[in-house]
């Protein structure tokens, strides 16, 4: 394919090196010009500008980000259109979107080698979606497309969601997702709604969701087909395994988690991502979760399936299109001598008495199967706690071997320093509680390394001052090797961030300690290009106050947004003042209408368009005042004030039978009261004489 890109966008943004391509756009690396920062830009492929479907998509996309302000969400600083040349020598109008430019790589390429990620991570990369997600669904967006591409990770470790190219407001998301029978999303996180082609809410996100959270757990997705066909029918029928059936390292509180995402009924997935991600971030400290044990779940489930067979459930794998219209999926699964569910043809007489008979039958076996679910799911939330032994631990086990045994035995593992110990540095002493030990599901198990002779836990001096933190380094017979200031939002001028040993690390007395204390200053961000509001949210984050003042813009996109600050971005003090000049719309520029009457109409259009920046628009009337070829009348008239650009409607004379023309002035006959003398030809006497008869 020719590259037809422009390599200034806007007049404004330098196109650089393609970095991503997807099946839509072209993403290239750039720099904003006029605030001299690195940026990336979407670019629309010019072989799809022009058609329709994917320029409005393409639209919506940029509406949908440019909607969201979150640290979790790529960020939309810009859109527009520009223009370029393809082969055959035609304009092409290409959009393209600005965009946050993040350094890192996708969670795609973290599975790329098909490995599972640690379970810690898998946990974070989880929890950081989910927290984009929530922020979205608030404001009204469904992402629908939640995949492990469209998930970035920094160098940092910050989860950065990307692509709402297929996001929709929640109030549009009734229509199907089907274009022109074309299922839109990825098919391998496809939720069963979406393969079906049905109405779509955040439970869809959340499905997708848990398909990422199970091939994060076990390096390959939930389910594996040979086409898009093939994995929608999965999604749509068939159960997942249990991630621990893959990866035995998966501990069970997971798998409860997991399974309930990936539920094919959406009123039995979580209700939000905020309920989703507070499940996570229990898991990981060993507290309760909302997940139903698996046992309970499958039984209400299966209740659940049982029902929707009878009754004919939307929800279920027999779903028809509508009349006329191929299902998306192939086949129905009904067979030829049936008819679907609400097309049956009226029944006679005769039959009226068994159809009600039958329709009563269906109802008590609905009214059963629910009574089973109700059952169930009562049950469930009332069963004994499940307990599990501390597994046996020996002392020649290494840190990542104990954490195995305690992790794969369904409980959290916690690593401690012995101070106590005189065995050699890292030999496993003891655990809380110990091995045997029979405890509930999810438990903190305390596992304690000998430091070596002498050794002990660094004690925590976070948010200590510094005075209070060298007392204690000197109680623990330690250094106080050196102190280094650095600015913070959350810690007090003084008072100790960090140190180095941290908290718990084995330590011998004499070591040496380095402090990082707080220098009284905060880090203030690069707020341009943030709205007022939230540029504002950011600064009172960080103790900061601010001040605002208003500055015209040329760009639209800059109204209502920070177009500079001063400080600049960089280390300044707690509690100074930000000053913020918010964009704001200029103001109209104005001319005055000249007078144009019996002038010719070049002549007209050139003082017009030429001197005043207005815009003439030609009419033709038929006039006895002025010859053909010259203006008889304008609208509005002379001295009127307009803004620069605005219309100008001139009356062109086509003449008047009997006029005498040829002197090739404006006018035959004598001015009159409302136009100014020397309009015409001389003027003329009393008697109508026409000094242009002359000669």
């Amino acid at each position: 394919m020719v590259d037809n890109t422009p390599r200034v966008l806007a007049g404004r943004y330098e196109v650089g090196e393609l970095i991503g391509r997807g099946g839509m756009a072209e993403v290239h690396i750039g720099h904003d010009t006029r605030l001299g920062r690195t940026v990336a830009i979407k670019v629309l492929r010019s072989d799809l500008a022009r058609d329709p479907s994917f320029l409005a998509r393409f639209r919506r996309e940029a509406q949908s980000a440019a909607a969201l302000n979150h640290p979790a969400i790529v960020a939309v600083y810009d859109t527009g259109e520009d223009t370029s040349t393809d082969a055959t020598g035609q304009s092409v109008h290409i959009p393209f979107i600005v965009m946050e430019y993040v350094e890192g790589h996708t969670v795609r390429d973290i599975l790329a080698d098909g490995a599972a990620v640690p379970i810690e991570e898998a946990v974070e990369i989880t929890v950081g979606i989910l927290s984009a997600l929530e922020y979205s669904h608030h404001a009204g967006i469904v992402h629908r497309d939640i995949k492990p591409a469209n998930v970035m990770i920094t160098p940092t470790g910050a989860v950065k969601v990307m692509d709402f190219g297929i996001a929709r407001a929640m109030a549009d998301s009734a229509a199907t997702m089907t274009q022109g029978q074309a299922v839109i999303g990825t098919a391998q996180y496809l939720s069963p709604e979406q393969a079906r082609g049905e109405q779509v809410d955040a439970r869809s996100d959340l499905y997708s969701t848990g398909c990422v959270l199970f091939e994060l757990l076990t390096g390959r997705p939930p389910f594996v087909g040979d086409s898009a066909v093939a994995l929608a029918y999965q999604h749509v029928g068939q159960e997942p395994q249990r991630p621990s059936e893959i990866a035995n390292d998966v501990p069970e509180v997971l798998d409860r988690i997991t399974l309930r995402s990936l539920t094919k009924d959406r009123d039995h997935r979580y209700s939000s991502a905020g309920e989703f991600r507070s499940d996570l971030e229990a898991a990981m400290r060993g507290g309760n979760v909302m997940a139903p044990a698996l046992g309970a779940a499958g039984a209400g489930a299966a209740a659940g399936y049982a029902a929707t067979q009878v009754l004919g459930d939307p929800q279920g794998t027999q779903v028809m299109s509508p009349a006329g219209e191929p299902s998306p999926w192939g086949q129905t699964g009904l067979p030829a001598d049936q008819t679907a569910v609400g097309t049956a043809t009226e029944p006679d007489d005769e039959g009226k008495g068994s159809r009600r008979w039958l329709l009563w039958t269906l109802i008590g076996v609905g009214v059963l199967a629910l009574a089973a679910i109700l059952f169930f799911w009562l049950s469930s939330g009332e069963e004994e706690p499940t307990l599990v032994a501390v597994p046996e631990l020996s002392a020649n086990m290494s840190p990542t071997e104990a954490k195995r045994l305690v992790e794969g035995a369904g409980l959290v593992y916690s690593e401690r320093v012995d101070d106590e110990s005189d065995e050699p540095e890292n030999t496993l002493t003891r655990s809380d509680p110990a091995s045997g030990e029979q405890v509930e599901e999810g438990t903190q198990v305390l596992v304690f390394f000998s430091g070596g002779p002498d050794t002990f836990g660094m004690p925590d001096l976070t948010g200590m001052s510094q005075e209070q933190a060298e007392s204690e380094l000197a109680d623990a017979e330690l250094e106080l090797g050196g102190v280094e200031e650095q600015a913070s939002s959350s810690v007090d001028g003084g008072d100790v961030i960090s140190s180095d040993p941290g908290p718990n690390e084995a330590v011998t007395p004499g070591d040496s300690v380095t402090l990082v204390v707080s220098n009284g200053q905060v880090e203030l961000p690069d707020l341009l290009g943030m709205s007022e509001e939230d540029a504002k949210a950011t600064l009172e984050e960080l103790g900061l106050s601010h001040g605002t003042s208003s500055e015209p813009v040329q760009d639209p996109n800059d109204v209502g947004r920070v177009v500079d600050q001063s400080p600049q971005p960089g280390t300044i003090d707690s509690g100074s003042t930000v000053e913020l000049t918010i964009g704001e719309e200029p103001e109209a520029e104005t001319v005055s209408v000249p007078e144009v009457r019996g002038m010719t109409a070049d002549e007209a259009e050139n003082a017009l368009g030429g001197q005043s920046n207005l815009n003439p628009i030609q009419r033709t009337e038929s006039s006895a005042d002025y010859c053909p070829g010259f203006v008889s009348n304008q609208d509005p008239p002379a001295g009127t004030e307009l803004e620069v650009g605005s219309d100008v409607t001139i009356t062109i004379s086509t003449g008047a039978e009997g006029q005498d023309c040829s002197a090739g002035e404006a006018t035959p006959a004598p001015p009159q009261d409302d136009e100014e003398p020397g309009l015409g030809l001389g003027g003329g006497d009393d008697e109508g004489e026409n000094p242009g008869d002359e000669g």
